[in-house]
């Protein structure tokens, strides 16, 4: 028996809220334990810093950091699983371990005594962002174009985030996401 899109939709949010909640559960625990997890992100071209491949979408600087990333990760996760024709789980997969990996690849690494630590879930939200905007166009649906045409319209501009800057802002995590955001809507869908 189909599922109706009410059903599918709360579903979608109730999915997205979960792995919301997530981050803000480990900041909590963060904040009221006083101490940083931080230590669990992508360290660029180092064997310990590739638990940051599962770890680091979960991760945030601090509070201000997370409120940035929260609210457009829940709206493209609640839009990623709300129409099963996007593969959601397969997609959120490999989206978030291609651009942990890419950003492991060609981050930048700081120096042995300071690395730099690679943390937030914005290249999860460029993987998104990407992927919803190339399935609109290769998917055989009419509501997978109009979702691409919104998230085009409300999302276009984080494209500027991808190119190189200094500064702790993490370019080549968003990069790196929206390359796997780009072959991940390839590879289910071209």
């Amino acid at each position: 028996m189909a599922r109706s899109g009410r059903h599918n939709f709360f579903g979608a949010l109730q999915a997205s809220f979960v792995l919301v909640g997530v981050m803000f559960f480990i900041k909590a625990v963060e904040l009221i334990a006083g101490v940083s997890f931080a230590g669990f992100g992508i360290v660029p071209r180092d064997q310990h810093g590739l638990i940051g491949l599962i770890f680091s979408p979960l991760l945030h600087g601090n509070t201000a950091h997370l409120l940035a990333n929260a609210l457009p990760l829940f709206i493209l996760l609640t839009l990623l699983f709300w129409d099963r024709k996007y593969h959601p789980g397969r997609t959120l997969a490999l989206i978030w371990l291609a651009s942990g990996l890419g950003t492991w690849l060609i981050g930048r690494a700081g120096d042995p005594a300071h690395p730099t630590v690679h943390i937030g879930a914005s290249s999860v939200i460029y993987g998104l962002v990407v992927y919803l905007l190339v399935a609109g166009f290769l998917m055989d649906s009419w509501r997978a174009v109009f979702v691409a045409i919104g998230v085009g319209v409300a999302y276009g501009g984080i494209f500027y985030g991808m190119l190189p800057q200094s500064g702790p802002i993490s370019w080549e995590g968003h990069l790196c996401g929206a390359i796997a955001g780009f072959f991940t809507a390839r590879h289910n869908h071209g």
